[in-house]
Protein backbone atom coordinates (compact mmCIF):
# COMPACT_ATOMS: atom_id res chain seq x y z
CA UNK A 1 0.00 0.00 0.00
CA UNK A 2 1.42 3.38 -0.58
CA UNK A 3 2.23 5.36 2.15
CA UNK A 4 0.54 8.90 -0.29
CA UNK A 5 -2.75 7.43 0.52
CA UNK A 6 -4.99 9.74 2.04
CA UNK A 7 -6.77 7.41 4.19
CA UNK A 8 -3.33 6.89 6.48
CA UNK A 9 -4.54 10.22 7.92
CA UNK A 10 -8.16 9.58 8.72
CA UNK A 11 -9.39 10.73 12.30
CA UNK A 12 -11.81 7.64 11.88
CA UNK A 13 -14.26 9.83 14.71
CA UNK A 14 -17.50 8.06 14.04
CA UNK A 15 -15.63 4.74 15.47
CA UNK A 16 -14.63 6.50 18.69
CA UNK A 17 -17.72 5.75 20.16
CA UNK A 18 -17.50 1.62 20.06
CA UNK A 19 -14.46 2.13 21.98
CA UNK A 20 -15.00 1.19 25.84
CA UNK A 21 -14.99 4.12 27.99
CA UNK A 22 -13.42 2.12 30.64
CA UNK A 23 -10.70 1.27 28.05
CA UNK A 24 -7.11 2.42 29.34
CA UNK A 25 -4.41 0.72 26.90
CA UNK A 26 -5.28 -0.03 23.13
CA UNK A 27 -4.17 -1.43 20.20
CA UNK A 28 -4.46 0.00 16.62
CA UNK A 29 -3.80 -2.63 13.82
CA UNK A 30 -3.13 -0.65 10.63
CA UNK A 31 -2.51 2.52 12.45
CA UNK A 32 -1.51 4.56 9.64
CA UNK A 33 -0.09 7.75 10.60
CA UNK A 34 -1.81 7.71 13.80
CA UNK A 35 -4.57 10.03 13.47
CA UNK A 36 -7.72 7.85 14.96
CA UNK A 37 -5.15 6.67 18.34
CA UNK A 38 -4.46 10.60 18.49
CA UNK A 39 -7.84 11.53 18.46
CA UNK A 40 -8.58 9.18 21.49
CA UNK A 41 -5.96 10.08 23.39
CA UNK A 42 -7.21 13.37 22.55
CA UNK A 43 -10.53 12.89 23.52
CA UNK A 44 -9.48 10.98 26.77
CA UNK A 45 -7.00 11.75 29.09
CA UNK A 46 -4.39 9.23 30.54
CA UNK A 47 -5.11 6.64 27.05
CA UNK A 48 -2.47 5.04 25.92
CA UNK A 49 -1.83 4.03 22.83
CA UNK A 50 -0.01 1.22 20.98
CA UNK A 51 0.00 1.07 17.01
CA UNK A 52 0.89 -1.31 14.87
CA UNK A 53 1.57 -0.40 10.65
CA UNK A 54 3.15 -2.03 7.61
CA UNK A 55 4.00 1.20 5.65
CA UNK A 56 7.28 2.74 7.00
CA UNK A 57 6.20 6.17 6.11
CA UNK A 58 2.95 5.96 7.69
CA UNK A 59 4.22 3.95 10.69
CA UNK A 60 6.87 7.05 10.95
CA UNK A 61 4.44 9.65 11.73
CA UNK A 62 2.48 7.85 13.91
CA UNK A 63 5.48 7.19 16.40
CA UNK A 64 5.28 11.48 16.52
CA UNK A 65 1.38 10.80 18.17
CA UNK A 66 1.37 7.41 19.56
CA UNK A 67 2.70 5.94 22.54
CA UNK A 68 4.63 2.92 20.81
CA UNK A 69 4.61 2.10 17.40
CA UNK A 70 5.52 -1.52 15.28
CA UNK A 71 6.43 -1.14 11.69
CA UNK A 72 5.44 -4.44 9.67
CA UNK A 73 3.35 -7.00 9.24
CA UNK A 74 0.55 -7.10 11.95
CA UNK A 75 0.78 -11.44 12.18
CA UNK A 76 4.82 -11.53 12.89
CA UNK A 77 4.23 -8.70 15.48
CA UNK A 78 1.39 -9.48 17.34
CA UNK A 79 2.77 -12.62 19.49
CA UNK A 80 5.62 -10.36 20.48
CA UNK A 81 3.60 -8.55 22.38
CA UNK A 82 2.44 -9.13 25.63
CA UNK A 83 -0.64 -11.08 26.55
CA UNK A 84 -3.54 -9.86 28.24
CA UNK A 85 -2.20 -5.99 27.49
CA UNK A 86 -4.94 -4.37 25.63
CA UNK A 87 -8.93 -3.45 26.91
CA UNK A 88 -9.13 -2.72 23.17
CA UNK A 89 -7.82 -3.94 19.75
CA UNK A 90 -8.71 -1.48 16.80
CA UNK A 91 -9.12 -2.75 13.22
CA UNK A 92 -10.05 0.02 11.39
CA UNK A 93 -10.77 -1.22 7.55
CA UNK A 94 -7.88 -3.86 7.79
CA UNK A 95 -9.01 -7.25 7.60
CA UNK A 96 -10.07 -6.88 4.00
CA UNK A 97 -6.75 -6.27 2.64
CA UNK A 98 -5.69 -9.94 4.18
CA UNK A 99 -6.27 -13.42 2.78
CA UNK A 100 -7.09 -15.37 5.40
CA UNK A 101 -8.26 -12.44 8.05
CA UNK A 102 -9.85 -15.24 10.51
CA UNK A 103 -5.65 -16.01 11.05
CA UNK A 104 -5.17 -12.66 12.74
CA UNK A 105 -8.23 -12.65 14.64
CA UNK A 106 -7.09 -15.77 16.45
CA UNK A 107 -3.28 -14.14 16.92
CA UNK A 108 -4.82 -11.17 18.66
CA UNK A 109 -6.96 -12.87 20.66
CA UNK A 110 -4.88 -13.07 23.86
CA UNK A 111 -3.52 -10.52 23.79
CA UNK A 112 -6.71 -8.92 25.06
CA UNK A 113 -6.88 -8.33 28.76
CA UNK A 114 -9.83 -9.81 30.60
CA UNK A 115 -13.30 -8.23 29.38
CA UNK A 116 -11.30 -6.82 26.50
CA UNK A 117 -12.91 -6.19 23.01
CA UNK A 118 -12.23 -5.94 18.99
CA UNK A 119 -13.21 -2.33 17.50
CA UNK A 120 -13.56 -3.32 13.86
CA UNK A 121 -15.09 -1.73 11.08
CA UNK A 122 -15.50 -3.22 7.58
CA UNK A 123 -16.83 -1.93 4.66
CA UNK A 124 -20.18 -3.27 2.66
CA UNK A 125 -20.35 -4.60 -0.34
CA UNK A 126 -23.73 -4.15 -0.47
CA UNK A 127 -23.63 -0.36 -0.10
CA UNK A 128 -26.28 1.40 -2.34
CA UNK A 129 -24.05 2.88 -4.86
CA UNK A 130 -21.47 0.09 -5.23
CA UNK A 131 -24.67 -2.84 -6.23
CA UNK A 132 -25.72 0.26 -8.60
CA UNK A 133 -22.52 0.46 -10.46
CA UNK A 134 -22.84 -3.37 -10.55
CA UNK A 135 -26.50 -4.16 -11.43
CA UNK A 136 -27.28 -1.21 -13.53
CA UNK A 137 -24.42 -0.26 -15.15
CA UNK A 138 -22.34 -3.22 -15.68
CA UNK A 139 -19.78 -2.04 -13.96
CA UNK A 140 -16.76 -3.49 -11.20
CA UNK A 141 -14.16 -1.16 -11.67
CA UNK A 142 -10.89 -1.33 -9.07
CA UNK A 143 -10.10 1.98 -7.49
CA UNK A 144 -7.83 3.42 -5.36
CA UNK A 145 -9.82 3.46 -2.50
CA UNK A 146 -13.97 2.21 -1.43
CA UNK A 147 -15.65 -0.68 -1.79
CA UNK A 148 -13.88 -1.81 -4.75
CA UNK A 149 -9.98 -0.71 -3.68
CA UNK A 150 -7.48 -2.77 -5.55
CA UNK A 151 -5.60 -4.05 -2.64
CA UNK A 152 -9.04 -5.76 -1.08
CA UNK A 153 -8.96 -8.96 -1.22
CA UNK A 154 -12.18 -9.91 0.75
CA UNK A 155 -15.45 -8.55 0.50
CA UNK A 156 -18.16 -8.49 2.94
CA UNK A 157 -21.91 -8.08 3.92
CA UNK A 158 -22.88 -7.62 7.33
CA UNK A 159 -24.21 -11.36 7.69
CA UNK A 160 -20.92 -12.82 6.65
CA UNK A 161 -18.98 -10.02 8.49
CA UNK A 162 -20.66 -11.59 11.33
CA UNK A 163 -19.85 -15.20 10.69
CA UNK A 164 -16.54 -14.36 9.93
CA UNK A 165 -15.94 -13.10 13.37
CA UNK A 166 -18.13 -16.36 14.82
CA UNK A 167 -15.75 -18.87 13.66
CA UNK A 168 -12.46 -17.55 14.63
CA UNK A 169 -13.94 -17.58 18.41
CA UNK A 170 -15.29 -14.47 19.22
CA UNK A 171 -19.09 -12.87 20.36
CA UNK A 172 -20.77 -10.26 18.03
CA UNK A 173 -22.01 -7.59 20.67
CA UNK A 174 -22.85 -5.27 18.43
CA UNK A 175 -22.86 -4.72 14.29
CA UNK A 176 -24.20 -1.23 13.42
CA UNK A 177 -23.85 0.84 9.95
CA UNK A 178 -21.90 3.84 10.01
CA UNK A 179 -21.19 6.38 6.92
CA UNK A 180 -24.84 6.12 5.52
CA UNK A 181 -25.36 7.56 2.02
CA UNK A 182 -28.07 10.19 1.55
CA UNK A 183 -28.57 9.72 -2.10
CA UNK A 184 -32.12 10.57 -3.09
CA UNK A 185 -31.73 7.11 -5.25
CA UNK A 186 -31.48 4.99 -2.56
CA UNK A 187 -34.32 6.78 -0.14
CA UNK A 188 -36.77 6.50 -2.92
CA UNK A 189 -35.35 2.35 -2.96
CA UNK A 190 -36.10 2.07 0.62
CA UNK A 191 -39.45 2.80 -0.22
CA UNK A 192 -40.32 1.10 -2.58
CA UNK A 193 -38.96 -2.25 -0.96
CA UNK A 194 -40.27 -1.10 2.63
CA UNK A 195 -37.19 -1.15 3.69
CA UNK A 196 -36.27 -4.79 3.11
CA UNK A 197 -32.42 -3.69 2.36
CA UNK A 198 -31.95 -0.93 4.46
CA UNK A 199 -28.19 -2.51 4.80
CA UNK A 200 -27.29 -1.29 1.66
CA UNK A 201 -27.00 2.67 2.84
CA UNK A 202 -24.09 1.76 4.78
CA UNK A 203 -20.62 2.20 3.49
CA UNK A 204 -19.33 0.25 6.48
CA UNK A 205 -20.26 -1.23 9.52
CA UNK A 206 -18.85 -1.20 12.95
CA UNK A 207 -18.48 -3.86 15.26
CA UNK A 208 -17.72 -4.80 18.86
CA UNK A 209 -16.73 -8.23 19.71
CA UNK A 210 -15.41 -10.28 22.88
CA UNK A 211 -13.98 -13.62 22.83
CA UNK A 212 -16.63 -15.86 22.93
CA UNK A 213 -15.73 -17.62 26.15
CA UNK A 214 -15.58 -14.46 27.73
CA UNK A 215 -19.49 -13.66 27.53
CA UNK A 216 -21.91 -14.45 29.96
CA UNK A 217 -25.52 -14.92 28.84
CA UNK A 218 -27.02 -11.84 29.99
CA UNK A 219 -24.65 -9.77 27.90
CA UNK A 220 -25.82 -7.51 24.98
CA UNK A 221 -25.79 -9.68 22.04
CA UNK A 222 -25.68 -8.51 18.18
CA UNK A 223 -27.32 -4.81 17.50
CA UNK A 224 -30.28 -5.87 15.50
CA UNK A 225 -30.36 -2.17 13.47
CA UNK A 226 -28.75 -2.57 10.02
Amino acid sequence: MSGSRTYFGRPRREMHTFVPASARIILDIGCGAGAFGAGLKEARAGLEVWGIEFDPDAAARAADVLDKVFTGDAREIAPTLPRGRFDCICLNDILEHLQEPEDLLRDVAPLLAAGGCLVVSLPSVRYFHNLADLVLRGRWEYTDEGICDRTHLRFFTRSSMQAMFRRAGYEVRTCRGINPTGAVGFKVFNLLTLGRFAEMRYLQFALVCTPAAEVDDGQEKADPSP
